[in-house]
């Protein structure tokens, strides 16, 4: 059973971390984040950060592994946010 656990997991980090690559790759082709709020990023950054930190400190692969790319994926939108503003 924990083996299914791990893999509901995975299968949702896998979820919510892909969709966050068409925002990424939108961003980065049109140099516009006109519409995205910085405060709601920022915020969500920090708690991407801390759900990574959560996941190193607990050993959880699913939790560390869908952080890891989410906090990327999220630092790209970040920084296009602060330099095309």
């Amino acid at each position: 059973m924990e083996k299914y656990i791990t893999y509901i997991g995975f299968f949702s980090g896998f979820c919510t971390t892909v969709a966050f690559i068409p925002q990424a790759y939108k961003v980065w082709k049109t140099k516009s984040t006109k519409d995205i709020s910085l405060w709601m990023f920022l915020i969500f950054t920090t708690g991407v950060a801390s759900w990574l930190v959560y996941g190193v400190l607990t050993d959880n692969l699913p939790i560390i592994f869908a952080n890891i790319v989410t906090l990327f994926l999220a630092f790209l939108i970040l920084v296009a946010k602060i330099k095309f503003n």
